[in-house]
């Protein structure tokens, strides 16, 4: 069995995902890029992108019941890997250890023209 998760305190679905979906332990988050809430883009500073991404995915995982310390791995999207490092240590800000299994990726779009995308799976139980 699996069941939507949805809140207002991250920026609604594009189209047709759900923010998150929880299946049995595991809350499998959509990717999240830089939208507030009311659907507007931040843009022009990757550090202020990135946690926006960040505060979107920790909105959502507090929706479905679990925090950045249930993540168990996730995936970074960039348009440019000149931004790792800051990206980084934005990212890093929000985990502590044993950091989450993670993939990082330069790809050549991403939607709304957004520079970074993350994506997660948390586990949260049975």
């Amino acid at each position: 069995m699996r069941t939507g998760v949805s809140t207002d305190q991250a920026p609604r679905a594009i189209g047709p995902y759900s923010q998150a979906i929880r299946a049995g332990g595991l809350v499998f988050c959509s990717g999240q890029i830089p939208l507030r809430a009311d659907g507007s883009l931040v843009s022009g500073d990757i550090v202020a992108e990135a946690k926006q991404v960040m505060e979107n995915l920790v909105a959502v995982l507090s929706e479905a019941g679990a925090s950045p310390a249930h993540v168990a791995r996730s995936t970074i999207y960039l348009t440019d890997l000149a931004h790792f490092a800051q990206v980084n240590d934005v990212y890093g800000s929000y985990f502590g250890v044993p950091y989450p299994a993670r993939a990082t990726v330069q790809v050549a779009a991403l939607p709304k023209g957004a520079r970074i995308e993350i994506d997660a799976v948390a586990v949260v139980g049975q």
